[in-house]
C-alpha cells in the first residue's frame, strides 16, 4: 500500500517537483496545501502518513502549522523543508517534532531518503 503524503509549499513549482519525486516512487500525494492554516485543516481532513512542510509560507509558517499538528495528532511524521540559511528555524522545527528536513532544491535521492526513514 503506498503511503499518503501532504505537500506544503506556498510555491507551486515546488509541490509540483515533490510530487513528481513522490508519485515516481510510489508515494501517493493526497493533498497540497500553500501555507500553514491551509496544512492544519487538509492534516486534519486527510490524515496523511506523512507531511512535507515548507517552513517560510504567508500566513502561518511551518514551525507554527508543525506545532498544530503535532497537538492534533502527536503522532504526524513532518518533514520540513528549508532553504539555505535557514539553521535556526531549522532548529526550532526538530524541538517542535519534526523528524528530518530536506534543504532546497529538492534532490530526489535526498528527499526519498528523508521519507523512507520516516515511515519506517
Amino acid at each position: 500500500m503506498s503511503k499518503r503524503v501532504l505537500i506544503v509549499d506556498d510555491a507551486i513549482f515546488m509541490r509540483m517537483k515533490l510530487k513528481d519525486i513522490l508519485e515516481k516512487n510510489g508515494f501517493e500525494v493526497v493533498a497540497e496545501a500553500q501555507n500553514g492554516a491551509e496544512a492544519v485543516e487538509k492534516y486534519k481532513a486527510e490524515r496523511p502518513d506523512l507531511v512535507t512542510m515548507d517552513i517560510t509560507m504567508p500566513e502561518m509558517d511551518g514551525v507554527t502549522a508543525l506545532r498544530l499538528i503535532k497537538q492534533f495528532d502527536s503522532n504526524a511524521k513532518v518533514i520540513m523543508c528549508s532553504a539555505m540559511g535557514q539553521q535556526a528555524m531549522v532548529m526550532d522545527a526538530i524541538q517542535s517534532g519534526a523528524i528530518d528536513f530536506i534543504v532546497k532544491p529538492f534532490e530526489s535521492d535526498r528527499v526519498l531518503q528523508s521519507l523512507n526513514k520516516a515511515i519506517r
